[in-house]
């Protein structure tokens, strides 16, 4: 959205002057702007008042991964003020600001430098306007707590005392960051300044937006998806107190059936049909929609079942398919047919659901040739773009109210919900308050892929490995997202996880291919993406190949990633921490795994017990190297998160599909762990000075293979498909 005179007024808090500094990351220039002006379109994140209050703009909407403390924090360490002396806001879309997409635990790690650069400037335009007004050399002024201190005669200035005279100086292009040692802030535990509103009530989530005049809409979506309204009756919904409207709706998005004719296949757009009921309380809605009869056409969805993708991707795996070359190393073929013992395995991760604590909601007004939104939605920037789009209108009469959002896994980045709202508030002219049911959150979509997992590797007499093969098949996001042909072509997303660099084991000879099953239903990206079922058949497959070649699991990893120094610092620490090599009793045991994604490595080791049928989690151990650790509370939250999440997905939950309908729908069949089913965990933050990594997915995808390692060497049973179920193993 524009700024108006008036929204910048309200922020400034009325002061006659205000320094703002934006940046561009564009791609092509990181090059700092200065604007200088009231009531002037501007491209901020640092404004500073009058008054001295300085508010700082989040780029990255907070879904609980804890970017409304840590990207303002980059600024506000540079600029040498107290977090907790910040006002933050969020940012609304605007293409000015960049990228505004949380996720792919991007967040940190991309701004490192240019949210530090934005706070250096400033700073640095401050201290040479105080130098200015006490006539003396910058270097006999230095910046603490909000002031400008004169160190030879220990005057000081407020920030807002001297935001006139720094708005007119030159932008430093180059600023000084700060060395690490010179942090006093960032790599600190500290209080992450959302926690108080979220304990007390006062945060605004989606699900909390109220307008004024202001109709709730519930949804009666078809059970297939994909499906069209035949008939519907809305006598009896229109019966109910309070219901305004009954009519037919629509769900506009990107998945669709794949289709062979690649140019109409870019061009498509699934729209399947709804009806959505409009009422003055969302209780009414939700009463008038189930009283709605309707009648749905398929669309041929009826016939499609998860067995049978599953069968399809099966077969797919007897085929090598398309080569990464980002994971090709020798000659896998011949290297094969030298060993001495050959093993294979297949491996099935099943189709999951998002399942956020906050559904999907969203409040729209659409009216005079502009709309406004209030949501939950991971990436403003694209939002704007998508709906400006689907209403015909220019991105600047679209404006994106950010609430906090709870939960998203990858869910809220996806705007099918948004839209919705924008369709029904057009046909009512009034602002309309989606939200959808917990059972339409699991049922509709879109869901983690399924995925079959073909291993191959190649050991000799002496237990070394000579060759190792990863070969994937199952749904692609190319495909289903972007539209992309996959036919007989690697999909990237789905090589997450293990490509050499995320993977590094030196094998003499490797290779991973990439097979596309059409799923017939929607996917989309899911908390570590497609490296949450690609690391679980790599590090079971690892295990194997230690088991028939008489190693240790850890003993083979570390030899294997012995020119890795980082991997190998994880592994001893979590051999450490975890007491790895003591002896254990007769059915207690402990697996390990270890995995790169989003440019951070962890480590996991479960120690499980058996009892009875079953085994019991009895202790878990967690490493991370994520860089430099900007908030080691918020890294260990993060973590165990993972771990959680990770886990319902290893023991709990699948999504499957018979005759076209999802058979889950709420979480008595689709559980999330309760508090006295989480096991302990013992975390362990690794301390370097790297460049910082992702902190919000890559504690996910070892929480299966360790699990599931660690379950063989208690049990001598092999889990090859997930779910398992820990009282029958």
């Amino acid at each position: 959205m524009n700024t108006s005179r008036r929204d910048f007024i309200r922020i400034g808090g009325q002061s006659a002057f205000i320094l703002a500094l934006g940046f561009s990351v564009s791609g092509k220039s990181k090059t700092l702007h200065k604007v200088t002006a009231l009531g002037i379109e501007i491209n901020p994140y640092i404004i500073i008042n009058e008054a001295g209050k300085v508010t700082i703009f989040n780029p990255r909407p907070d879904m609980g991964q804890g970017t409304y403390q840590s990207l303002p924090m980059l600024i506000a360490e540079e600029l040498e003020i107290p977090l907790d002396k910040v006002a933050i806001q969020m940012t609304d879309g605007s293409a000015r600001f960049g990228s505004q997409l949380s996720g792919g635990s991007s967040s940190v790690r991309t701004r490192w430098i240019p949210m530090r650069t934005a706070g250096a400037a400033v700073k640095e335009m401050l201290l040479q306007a105080g130098a200015n007004r006490w006539k003396v050399s910058i270097t006999d002024c230095f910046a603490k707590d909000g002031y400008i201190i004169n160190r030879v005669s220990n005057a000081k200035l407020s920030y807002g005392e001297l935001v006139e005279e720094a708005s007119k100086l030159p932008v430093p292009q180059k600023p000084r960051l700060k060395t690490w040692s010179e942090f006093t802030q960032l790599g600190k535990k500290s209080f992450r300044p959302d926690v108080t509103s979220k304990v007390d009530g006062t945060a605004i989530f989606g699900m909390d937006v109220k307008l004024p005049g202001m109709l709730y809409a519930s949804i009666v979506h078809s059970p297939t998806i994909y499906g069209k309204v035949k008939s519907f009756s809305a006598d009896k919904a229109m019966g109910v107190k309070g219901v305004r409207f009954v009519l037919k709706t629509e769900r506009n998005f990107y998945h669709g059936p794949f289709s062979p004719d690649v140019e109409l296949n870019q061009k498509a757009r699934a729209k399947s049909e709804a009806i959505a009921v409009v009422a003055e309380s969302y209780w009414s809605a939700l009463k008038g929609k189930k009283l709605v009869q309707a009648a749905w056409s398929s669309e041929g969805a009826a016939e499609s079942a998860t067995s049978q993708y599953f069968n399809a991707a099966k077969a797919k795996a007897q085929s090598e398919g398309a080569t990464y070359k980002d994971a090709a190393v020798g000659d896998f073929a011949k290297a094969l047919q030298l060993s001495d013992y050959k093993i294979q395995a297949t491996y099935q991760t099943p189709f999951m659901a998002h399942a956020p604590m906050e559904p999907c909601n969203a409040t729209v007004y659409v009216q005079d040739g502009k709309v406004e939104v209030w949501a939950p939605v991971q990436g403003p920037d694209s939002l704007v773009t998508e709906l400006a789009g689907y209403l015909g209108m220019k991105p600047e009469h679209v404006k994106i109210n950010v609430t906090f959002l709870g939960g998203a896994f990858g869910r809220k980045a996806y705007y099918d919900y948004v839209l919705e709202a924008a369709h029904i508030s057009r046909q009512v002219n009034a602002p309309v308050k989606v939200i959808w049911t917990r059972e339409e959150d699991i049922q509709q979509g879109p869901f983690r892929p399924g995925m079959i997992s073909a291993m191959q590797g190649g050991i000799d007499n002496q237990g070394n490995v000579l060759a190792f093969e990863h070969r994937l098949n199952g749904a692609s996001i190319m495909a289903n997202v972007f539209k992309a042909d996959m036919r007989g072509k690697i999909d990237p997303w789905a090589g997450e996880g293990i490509s050499i660099e995320d993977s590094p084991y030196a094998f003499p000879a490797r290779r991973n291919s990439f097979n596309w099953v059409d799923p017939q239903m929607p996917i989309l990206w899911w908390r570590s993406v497609y490296a949450s079922t690609n690391v679980f058949a790599q590090e079971c497959f690892m295990d194997e190949l230690a088991h028939e070649g008489e190693k240790d699991p850890l003993d083979l990893r570390l030899h294997l990633l012995k020119d890795s120094p980082r991997f190998v610092a994880v592994l001893n620490k979590l051999a450490e921490i975890s007491d790895y090599r003591a002896k254990r009793k007769s059915g207690k045991s402990i697996g390990i795994a270890i995995a790169r994604s989003f440019a951070s490595i962890a480590a996991h080791a479960f120690e499980v017990e058996k009892q009875g049928t079953g085994v019991k989690i009895k202790q878990i151990y967690a490493v991370i190297d994520c860089g430099f650790a900007v908030n080691p509370d918020n890294i260990v939250a993060q973590m165990q998160s993972n771990l959680v999440y990770g886990l319902s997905a290893t023991i709990k939950n699948e999504i499957t599909r018979n005759h076209g309908v999802i058979e889950q729908s709420n979480f008595h069949d689709y559980a999330v762990l309760r508090q006295g089913e989480i096991p302990d965990a013992v975390i362990h933050v690794m301390q370097n000075e790297e460049e910082p990594g992702g902190v919000g997915e890559p504690g996910l995808p070892p929480v299966a293979p360790a699990l599931c390692n660690a379950i063989y060497l208690a049990t001598g049973k092999r889990v090859r498909t997930l779910p398992l179920d820990l009282s029958s193993i």
